[in-house]
């Protein structure tokens, strides 16, 4: 099927040179900071995480959002699945690689990566992260290789592939709790010491990546001759509704125990993310902009009888992403440093 990749139209081919010069910039960029070090990040021994862990921890969250779609078409046989099933899980392999590129990058030198693999502690979460990573890159490679090679000759997927689909239901989960572990385990840093850092990861991956799948099933319809349908792109819109409820409400319980509490530690980061602290207040306007977005996409959701109209569906899920990522790959990291 690789074959496939090689041939279309010239408007295909300026898409990938349009893809290529973004990569291309991305890899002179690197090399600058392979060159002259990771003191260009602006990191130090006090702030040793930036937004190369911000795009990474988002990411993860849209990887493991594909577990929104197999577990409907698999465990309860809602076979108008079939086609979103097959986006999602390539969906999450993309989804997986950046965010490995991610940590390759945050690492500074290359050579660091393997290190992971040579010397492995399994005491660190760093660790097991990228255990479960890999795992969940191998098994989506394998399940998406198979059932776009059964669904293109038009008959049903091996039987041997079924185990394979129902170790990544957990996976999927253990991808984004274990990434949440890399936050809630550092007991210095009162933003992300919260024992509800897990489900907010999770009630936003089930959010932004099935908000992002419909765009891009929208997309592929209007452009291709591949159409998931109809149904199948409003029962995903349901999905992200509920998800996104649960985690505008986590949110808020957040803010109810930090203010209530009035424990200066736990009020600080809300404060410089959302009001801005002793004249720094560069992310406020960033913040205020995901939580207007997030309410705003909330209210065009939640009635059926809107959300039902694709172009209003539309901008519901482009600014929920929108808000989802200014959340986590922006305030989750830069405002646990304060």
């Amino acid at each position: 099927m690789l074959e496939k990749a090689l041939s279309g139209s010239r408007r295909y081919w300026i898409w990938i040179f349009i893809l290529l010069a973004i990569s291309g910039v991305g890899v002179l960029t690197y090399l600058k900071q392979f060159t002259e070090g990771l003191g260009i990040t602006g990191m130090s021994r006090d702030v040793s995480w930036g937004l190369y862990i911000g795009q990474f921890t988002f990411l993860v969250g849209v990887a493991a959002s594909a577990v929104m779609l197999v577990i409907p078409y698999y465990l309860h046989d809602f076979k108008k699945f079939g086609k979103l099933v097959i986006l999602g899980e390539f969906l999450a392999i993309s989804a997986v690689i950046m965010c490995i590129l991610f940590i390759f990058v945050d690492m500074g030198q290359p050579m660091r990566i393997t290190n992971v693999i040579l010397h492995p502690t399994p005491n660190s979460v760093m660790f097991w992260d990228s255990v479960v990573l890999m795992g969940y890159l191998l098994l989506n490679l394998v399940i998406g290789w198979t059932t776009l090679g059964a669904e293109r000759k038009g008959v049903k997927p091996p039987h041997w592939v079924k185990p394979l689909i129902y170790l990544s239901v957990p996976w999927a989960v253990s991808i984004h709790t274990v990434t949440a572990f890399l936050y809630a385990g550092v007991p210095g840093r009162h933003f992300w010491l919260t024992a509800v850092m897990a489900p907010r990861f999770l009630a936003s991956a089930f959010a932004g990546g099935p908000a992002l799948l419909i765009l891009l099933a929208m997309l592929v319809r209007k452009l291709t001759k591949f159409d998931p349908g109809t149904e199948p792109i409003q029962a995903l819109a349901k999905i992200v509704t509920y998800a996104m409820f649960a985690n505008v409400f986590l949110l808020g319980m957040e803010f109810f125990t930090a203010f209530y509490s009035n424990i200066p530690g736990h009020m600080h980061p809300f404060h410089y993310l959302y009001a801005g602290v002793d004249g720094q207040n560069k992310l406020v306007p960033l913040m205020w902009v995901s939580s207007i977005f997030a309410i705003t996409s909330l209210a065009l959701l939640v009635f059926p009888g809107i959300r039902k109209n694709e172009k209003i569906l539309a901008f519901a899920c482009s600014i929920l992403f929108i808000s989802l990522w200014i959340d986590k790959g922006f305030g989750l990291v830069i405002g646990g440093f304060v």
